[in-house]
């Protein structure tokens, strides 16, 4: 078999919301590499939320991280796509306007103002995670190191904010309640892509796998997708092979199914 470039969300791919990662999916990816294929990251996320020791220590060839907007190969960085300050906090203070409640995400740390988030569960989920990696925005002005940014929209005017968004930036909402904003242009396929040009790889050799809005881009760029059998109906449409669940050994079925360990 030719070797393949295998890409993997995090959130509900890899693991739970709680981090737990199944033992057949930790094997399943190390066969991989024994196998010869290349393994990598392709997350939401950005950089500074992807470090818990549990993940990374399975072990991968790169990541691709916020939405495609960097991309890592043998530890080194190999592209970054950074938002301008300014533009940034001009962009943060519209949609405050519009009662978004923003988390902005960087290389390094991500920043949100613990008064807009008191009480709220995802709010106390970062504070637990990130540790001394979360930053505030207001005491960080106009000074962050971020590649995209996430909102909470509960009670916000989403179809105001969005319209004056579209011009710079793509959407992709989760729910009624939570979108990402990612700089015009950027998705999980963009790094597939950019690891492919960057190892003169054909997009034919990729496989996707996924559950959810963000993975649509990484879906349709990919040569092959698999979406889990816990994902969105959204994803599940999408995709070209649906596996079982997280909790099912999904991972591990469907590199049995293609073959690939």
């Amino acid at each position: 078999m030719n070797r393949k470039l295998v890409f993997f969300d995090i959130d509900r791919t890899i693991w739970d919301r709680k981090n737990y990662i199944p033992p057949g999916t930790v094997e399943a990816i190390r066969m991989l590499r024994k196998n010869g294929h290349l393994v990598f990251i392709n997350s939401g996320r950005a950089r500074g939320y992807i470090f818990h020791p549990d993940l990374l220590e399975i072990g991968f060839d790169g990541i691709i991280s916020g939405c495609g907007t960097m991309v890592e190969y043998q530890g080194k960085t190999v592209y970054c796509h950074m938002m301008d300050n300014d533009f940034a906090a001009d962009t943060i203070k519209m949609v405050r306007e519009y009662g978004f409640r923003p988390i902005l995400e960087g290389v390094r740390y991500l920043y949100f103002d613990e008064e807009e988030f008191g009480g709220d569960p995802y709010g106390e989920k970062l504070r637990s995670d990130l540790g001394d990696r979360l930053r505030t925005i207001k005491n960080h002005w106009a000074n962050w190191d971020i590649v995209k940014f996430s909102c909470a929209t509960d009670h916000a005017d989403r179809t105001g904010c969005f319209r004056e968004l579209e011009q710079d930036f793509d959407f992709m909402i989760h729910n009624e309640t939570v979108a990402e904003i990612v700089p015009k242009g950027y998705h999980k396929g963009v790094g597939i892509s950019k690891v492919c040009e960057l190892l003169g790889e054909d997009r034919k050799d990729t496989i996707a796998f996924g559950d959810s809005a963000n993975d649509l881009g990484m879906f349709s760029t990919a040569g092959f997708s698999v979406c889990m059998g816990n994902g969105t109906e959204e994803a599940r449409a999408a995709a070209d092979y649906v596996t079982s669940g997280l909790y099912e050994d999904g991972i591990w079925n469907a590199c049995r199914y293609l073959n690939l360990i």
